[in-house]
C-alpha cells in the first residue's frame, strides 16, 4: 500500500476522522476522540503508527523487516509499518483494521454502542479474533 492508500483505508473506517495536533507534518487518525493510526514521512517514505495487540506485535516485527516498534509510542503496544512495499497491502490493511478494532474496543460504553449499531459488529471489530480478543 503506498502512503495515500494507506490514508484512504484510515479513513474509511467507521467514524474515523483525520486531526493535526502535532502540525502539518503527521497525521493522527481517530474514531471519536481516541487515536488508532499516525501516518507520517521520514526521507519521503511514508510510515503509519498502528496499536496492536502485544504478542502479535512481537510476531509481526519477526516477520516483516518493514514492521518495528512504534517510533514516539509505547513499544509493546504500538508498530511502525515502513510503506516501502515491504510489507503486503493485505498485512497493512489487516494491522489497520486490528488497531483500529483494538480502538473502537476500548472506547466509552455509550460511543461504543453508538458506533456498533450505527456501522455492525463485523465491521467496527474486523480485525480481532472472536472469543480472543473480541467481545462477545
Amino acid at each position: 500500500m503506498t502512503d495515500e492508500e494507506v490514508h484512504d483505508y484510515l479513513l474509511s473506517k467507521p467514524a474515523a476522522w483525520l486531526d493535526y495536533p502535532f502540525g502539518p507534518d503527521v497525521r493522527i487518525y481517530k474514531v471519536h476522540k481516541k487515536m488508532f493510526a499516525t501516518l507520517g514521512w521520514e526521507d519521503n517514505v511514508g510510515r503509519s503508527n498502528l496499536k496492536c495487540d502485544p504478542d502479535m506485535a512481537l510476531a509481526l516485527r519477526e516477520l516483516f523487516d518493514g514492521v518495528i516498534p512504534g517510533y514516539h509510542m509505547n513499544k509493546r503496544h504500538w508498530n511502525t509499518v515502513i510503506l516501502d512495499g515491504s510489507v503486503p497491502s493485505s498485512e497493512i490493511a489487516m494491522m489497520i483494521d486490528h488497531s483500529y478494532a483494538l480502538v473502537a474496543r476500548s472506547l466509552p460504553k455509550a460511543q461504543r454502542t453508538a458506533l456498533l449499531i450505527a456501522h455492525g459488529e463485523d465491521e467496527v471489530y474486523r480485525g480481532l479474533v472472536p472469543g480472543v480478543n473480541r467481545p462477545g
